[in-house]
């Protein structure tokens, strides 16, 4: 037995770093790829920076519901950021190889802020309904004391659920296969590797997963039902549509991380599909942070005006400069 068990310890090759496949296809696939993720990556930093840079530098965009714009863009820039980079190189096959260590952190990182993510959406929907179906006492529940304290709330809980999981996975053992069929580390290519028994670690990280999902899902569901009894209330037409220019551009950034999440992490363990895994993957980790300032700017009254009044002191300096 002591033989038997010491030769399977010896067989069990630690696995320093892993290889990362990426995307299978024809050279100008790649290369058409890769031209995408970069310009992709650009639009994402520049769109969601000048959100950021517009809230900061203009006093009436000094709100609640701002400050949580800012906390969402500012997530998507380094949500990007911890994928996207490493995925132009995996393309581009100048960086396939990730070391075990910064393959753990990807994944934690990763899945931290996507988590974070769902509660700040689901505090921006709590704002909403506080700003429509009780505007009169808007300002006593929703002061700046309460939104900082909803917003850091947002991003421990990210953080500290996913480290549980990351502790977990952290002790799994892998043997000789290192090979991953994706873009970047993520949760399913772990459990495929390991040579241990991942019971807990998929129990855990699917009811975690479970738990977020539906708990932030629950407060954006219930906040936008109340909104829409209240607005079912008005009879003013331009009451309607300032509700609805209101709400729209946050209902669509929910829908569309909700349900790419809900593909991505509420499904059984067995599933196991790559293609379908990194399409909705670009979605979820690329198409939606690149999204989410053209969603809320064209939609919004005064970020168009902060915007427009930006481009005209740009403009003026750079014409005063020139004379």
């Amino acid at each position: 037995m002591a033989i038997t068990a010491a030769t399977e310890v010896r067989n069990q090759t630690k696995v320093q770093e892993f290889i990362l496949w990426g995307f299978l296809g024809t050279w100008y696939f790649q290369m058409s790829l890769a031209v995408f993720f970069s310009v992709t990556y650009v639009l994402t930093i520049i769109g969601n920076m000048s959100i950021i840079a517009l809230v900061r530098t203009h006093p009436q965009l000094h709100t609640p519901m701002y400050f949580f714009l800012c906390n969402l863009s500012f997530l998507d820039i380094w949500f990007t950021t911890s994928c996207l980079p490493k995925a132009i190189g995996v393309i581009l096959g100048t960086s396939q190889t990730i070391s075990f260590t910064a393959c753990l952190l990807q994944l934690f990182f990763l899945m931290s802020l996507g988590g974070t993510e769902c509660f700040l959406l689901s505090a921006m929907a709590y704002d909403r309904y506080l700003a429509i179906c009780h505007p009169l006492r808007y300002s006593i529940f929703m002061n700046n004391t309460i939104t900082a304290q909803l917003a850091l709330a947002s991003w421990l809980a990210g953080f500290l659920f996913t480290s549980v999981v990351a502790a977990l996975i952290s002790r799994l053992s892998f043997c000789n296969a290192n090979n991953i069929n994706h873009f970047f580390c993520h949760m399913e290519s772990w459990i495929v590797l390991s040579c241990t028994d991942t019971h807990v670690v998929e129990l855990t990280t699917f009811t975690l997963s479970v738990l977020i999902i539906i708990l932030s899902c629950t407060i954006t569901v219930v906040s936008y039902i109340c909104i829409i009894c209240t607005i079912l209330r008005l009879s003013s037409v331009q009451a309607w549509r300032k509700v609805f220019s209101t709400c729209s551009a946050h209902l669509i950034v929910v829908t569309l991380w909700f349900s790419s999440s809900i593909i991505l992490f509420v499904k059984p363990s067995t599933t196991n599909m790559p293609d379908l895994n990194k399409t909705v993957t670009i979605f979820c980790t690329i198409i939606t942070p690149l999204l989410n300032p053209f969603i809320y700017t064209p939609r919004n009254k005064e970020v168009k005006a902060a915007l427009g009044k930006t481009i005209r002191g740009t403009f003026s300096g750079f014409r005063k400069a020139l004379y």
